[in-house]
C-alpha cells in the first residue's frame, strides 16, 4: 500500500494519509503527494493513524514540506498519532512546530 492523498471537497485541505512506516523509503511519495496541490489549498494535514514506525528521516520530510510551502499554506497539521509516534513527535518538539491533534 502506498500514501494515499485526499482533496477536501472544496479544495482548500489536503489530507495526506501515511502507511505503517514513515521512513526514508517515502521520500519521493511524500514529496509529490504535496509539490503539486492546487493554489486553493491553505491547509496540509497529515494522519499518522496507520503510522506505527517513523524514524528521523520522516522527521525531515515533514520539516522540508513545511519549509517547501510555508509561501503557500496557511496551516500545517498532524493528527491521529498513535501514543509512539506521538512521543516522537513531542520529543522533537514538533508540537511546536504543527498544530497537533
Amino acid at each position: 500500500m502506498s500514501l494515499e492523498t485526499q482533496l477536501s471537497t472544496d479544495e482548500k485541505i489536503l489530507t495526506i494519509h501515511m502507511e505503517e512506516k514513515f521512513d526514508f523509503g517515502k521520500v519521493q511519495d511524500f514529496r509529490d503527494a504535496y509539490l503539486n496541490v492546487p493554489d486553493s489549498v491553505d491547509t496540509i494535514v497529515v494522519d499518522l493513524a496507520n503510522t506505527e514506525y517513523m524514524d528521523s528521516s520522516a522527521l525531515g520530510m515533514l520539516l522540508n514540506m513545511q519549509k517547501t510551502m510555508a509561501d503557500r499554506i496557511g496551516q500545517f497539521r498532524i493528527v491521529h498519532s498513535r501514543p509512539q509516534v506521538a512521543k516522537i513527535l513531542k520529543i522533537s518538539r514538533f508540537d511546536k512546530k504543527f498544530d497537533m491533534s
